[in-house]
């Protein structure tokens, strides 16, 4: 029997099998490919709010013999994962709620959402604390910007055993707060370190008030990182003063700003990492994501007309659920036709952090491959 089906006996039968059903139950329940959303409540209209490009946002519940109980099921394709939330309307209005049933949460800068993880999925080990792992540190500092005329924040990730007479690579995050909060970079670049995948590393982490324009190839941005971070940090840091060691990263906007940077500065940094990138451009006409896009659409059109060789080699990420999907699929042939080394991976997910946290460890021993990929690759 279905797990529809006993729910809608469970209802007939009355409030305490309904009850203990629940209870049994973990939800969303995940069968195969089928998902099995329930929402108890007062509700007129009960949807699934969901961020998948190519399905409606809003699918509907249905509410089960006029009772509080609302049921959805839904296709959800193996080691894929989903956040929503859950639209409850009631006298023309409506709110968003993460899903009562529902124990995994993702967080981002807005909140959190209520998360689905399809068959197969879990989150990968890697990206959990290692009590074996040695522990990097974060410090806080600022850097003083003649480009942007005032300091600005960042902080300093060191790598366990750090030694100062030693030379470490170099890695640019941007939007790298978010990443600590919302990413686990830290665990993750001290797990990877600890396993050998990637050597130790110093990672600084900017952060931007000003994100959708100053990451949308701002040329201030990319002399900020160029002319202003990395020399004072090389003052302070051992670091190696190649632009192979040098590699730069960010998602969404964060990603436009690291292709830009090693667009209007090539050489600088040998190596990027490229997560959701907002790559919109246009082939005829006009583009339809806002006026917030304008400056990045000038910048993609312009790279795909003369992209030179801006680094030597790329890691690219994207969620299949993403509406990006398409501009990042289409970058990929243009930057190997410059001779740099990509790779190209996809993922059943969508526009989100832990999308970006689950591509980490590949994307970053493909850029700083460690002893371990050295000696079995």
């Amino acid at each position: 029997m279905s797990l529809v089906r006993r729910i809608e006996e469970a209802v007939v039968q009355g409030a305490r099998s309904l009850a203990a059903l629940i209870e049994a139950t973990e939800f969303p329940h995940v069968e195969g490919r089928s998902v099995t959303f329930v929402f108890q409540g007062e509700a007129q209209e009960v949807t699934l709010q969901h961020w998948i490009h190519g399905l409606p946002g809003s699918l509907p519940f249905r509410r089960l013999r006029h009772s509080d109980t609302w049921v959805l099921q839904l296709d959800v394709p193996p080691r894929s994962r989903m956040e929503y939330k859950i639209g409850v309307s009631m006298f023309g209005r409506g709110q968003l709620v993460r899903d009562p049933l529902n124990k995994h949460t993702a967080r981002d800068p807005f909140g959190a959402n209520s998360v689905v993880y399809g068959d197969g999925y879990s989150p990968p080990e890697w990206s959990l604390e290692d009590p074996e792992a040695r522990k990097g540190t974060i410090e806080d500092r600022h850097v003083d910007s003649k480009v942007f005329g005032d300091w600005r924040p960042i902080k300093v990730y060191r790598p366990a055993r750090f030694r100062q007479t030693r030379r470490y690579p170099l890695l640019v995050v941007h939007d790298g707060f978010d990443y600590l909060g919302f990413a686990n970079l830290q665990t993750i670049l001290d797990n990877l370190i600890h396993r050998h995948e990637i050597p130790p590393l110093i990672a600084i982490l900017t952060q931007s008030s000003d994100r959708m324009h100053e990451y949308a190839a701002d040329p201030r941005q990319a002399d900020f990182l160029v002319k202003d971070l990395v020399p004072q940090m090389e003052q302070i840091l051992p670091l190696v003063r190649e632009p192979s060691a040098r590699a730069v990263m960010g998602a969404s906007f964060g990603a436009v700003s690291s292709l830009a940077v090693a667009w209007q500065h090539p050489g600088f940094f040998g190596k990027l990492l490229l997560q959701s990138g907002s790559f919109v451009f246009t082939e005829i006409g006009e583009h339809d994501r806002g006026p917030m896009f304008d400056a990045v659409v000038k910048f993609v059109n312009e790279f795909r007309r003369a992209p030179g060789r801006p680094a030597e080699s790329v890691f690219i990420s994207c969620g299949v659920y993403e509406s990006l999907i398409y501009y990042n699929r289409s970058l990929v042939p243009l930057l190997q036709e410059t001779g740099m080394t990509v790779r190209f991976r996809e993922a059943h997910d969508g526009h989100n952090w832990e999308n970006w946290r689950d591509r980490l460890r590949e994307g970053l021993s493909y850029l700083f491959p460690g002893p371990l990929w050295l000696v079995y690759e």
